[in-house]
């Protein structure tokens, strides 16, 4: 996968009713550990990585690459939006389009977040790319996933077998000004 390397970055931070999109800092770095090491969080993602490993890897400022928002809850990252040009996808539909992936941590979870910060970080790509299709992919067993997409407005193109599991390509096409 490669950046949205035509837009411009970082934007200024996007703001939602409760939450702050905008791009890692150093005090991050702990946010990123607990996210990328959580099997909760993990559970349909291939498992969590070890902690002491990350502990060593993870430099100051992670994950610093356009597209790529920390989810902020009153001054402490609850999550992570990444939103990335696909390249060499195995799925044909979904070669050369923007793909939108998310990580929230569990404390974080039923409250809405996730919909609220996918929602506005959507809206921040139409903005800054109009026209743009964007693709999300998950496992169908991930009901929380699956439903998430459904509400984001994406619809299904294809279902495949990947990882040992089903996994669910979908598709929301670009929004187009109405009048």
């Amino acid at each position: 996968m490669e950046d949205l390397g035509s837009v411009a970055w970082p934007p200024e931070p996007i703001r939602t009713e409760r939450l702050v999109l905008r791009e890692a800092e150093a005090r991050d770095r702990a946010g990123f550990i607990d996210l990328l090491a959580s099997p909760e969080v993990h559970t349909y993602l291939g498992g969590p990585r070890p902690r002491h490993a990350l502990e060593r890897e993870l430099s100051g400022v992670p994950e610093r690459w356009p597209g790529s928002f920390v989810v902020d809850l009153d001054g402490s990252m609850i999550g992570q939006i990444l939103l990335r040009r696909t390249t060499g996808h195995s799925r044909p539909a979904a070669a050369g389009k923007a793909d939108l992936g998310y990580l929230f941590l569990p404390r974080a979870w039923g409250f809405g977040y996730a919909a609220e910060a996918c929602a506005a970080a959507l809206g921040w790509l139409a903005g800054a790319l109009p026209g743009e299709s964007v693709m999300l992919t998950t496992q169908t067993a991930n009901v929380g996933s699956m439903r998430l997409a459904a509400k984001l407005g994406f619809t299904e193109v294809e279902r495949f077998e990947a990882w040992g599991a089903e996994q669910w390509l979908g598709m929301r096409s670009p929004v187009t000004p109405s009048g």
